[in-house]
């Protein structure tokens, strides 16, 4: 009898545990990242052959390999998240797992994610996706995060990992077109970093981390953010006139760009740049799942259906 009345309870400690190691993998940050990776892949998949199990097997292992990562993230951070109110109750914060168990946890997700890129799509894959978490991981989390302000363009670069591996899965070599692509969701990951990190400013000053618009100021960091909204323009056009895609993803880019542009021209002072910062950092996330989507209706073949 007692023990049919604790059973429930041990579900419910299970059922916590699990939320919890599900947590630390930051589920939004995987889903923002799975959506650039369509875009690589439907991108390559316009002139190379695939398969629907190509595609869910890259996403499986890219999403496995960005979990790693973040569960790194919530471990070496801790005493930085411990500082800001947003993030002081995250489960590593308040020991609700183990160092050495989420240590584990993140390993075994690492080797699961690029041991299955190696296997069902092909090496170089693999090496992207490696090269992409140890920029995250060592570079960004351990060192420029804490140390400069040129750690969002470092972060930069892991976060235009995903997409180029979505790519590189289907044609297993680096061209031009992979080179645009990269350097595309690089200058799109600006303005949308800063623009978090403006609207949370107070949070980024309280656990001392050098982002832009606290060491040189919200216009400094407006200016930045503009300037990288018209790159993004520029590259985003590159794709079309070179050749890579069609009229649907012009129109599509065209109307993206000029949406994002106008957004971020908006005059901003030190009394409306919080609005001003979300709403920059909103149409972005917009920019993004737009050209994802249009690369798929465009450039996804019928083999794959």
């Amino acid at each position: 009898m007692d023990h049919v009345e604790l059973e429930p309870q041990y579900d419910d400690v299970g059922l916590l545990m699990l939320k919890e190691y599900l947590s630390i993998t930051k589920p939004g940050i995987i889903v923002g990242n799975l959506i650039s990776v369509l875009a690589g892949y439907f991108l390559a998949a316009k002139s190379e052959p695939v398969t629907l199990s190509l595609l869910l097997f890259t996403m499986l292992a890219v999403a496995l390999v960005i979990a790693s990562g973040c569960v790194i993230n919530n471990i070496f951070d801790r005493d930085i998240d411990f500082k800001m109110s947003r993030t002081q109750n995250r489960t590593m914060v308040q020991g609700g797992i183990k160092v050495d168990h989420a240590f584990l946890y993140a390993l075994v997700m690492l080797l699961a994610g690029t041991g299955l890129l190696y296997k069902m799509a092909n090496p170089l894959s693999a090496v992207m996706v490696l090269l992409g978490y140890v920029f995250y991981v060592f570079f960004y989390t351990m060192w420029y995060k804490r140390t400069s302000v040129y750690g969002t363009l470092v972060g930069s670069v892991s976060g235009a990992i995903p997409p180029l591996v979505g790519y590189l899965a289907v044609t297993n070599y680096i061209s031009f077109e992979a080179v645009l692509l990269f350097s595309l969701f690089c200058l799109w990951q600006m303005p949308h970093s800063y623009a978090i990190a403006m609207f949370r400013m107070q949070d980024y000053e309280e656990a001392g981390i050098p982002v832009l618009p606290v060491v040189k100021g919200i216009q400094r960091a407006r200016q930045h953010m503009m300037a990288y909204v018209v790159a993004f323009s520029l590259v985003a056009f590159g794709l079309y006139a070179f050749g890579h895609t069609g009229y649907e993803y012009l129109a599509v880019a065209a109307l993206s760009c000029f949406a994002w542009s106008k957004v971020t021209f908006r005059s901003m002072d030190e009394s409306n740049y919080i609005q001003w910062s979300k709403s920059v950092f909103k149409t972005s996330l917009l920019v993004v799942m737009a050209f994802s989507s249009v690369l798929g209706l465009e450039l996804i073949p019928l083999s794959v259906l």
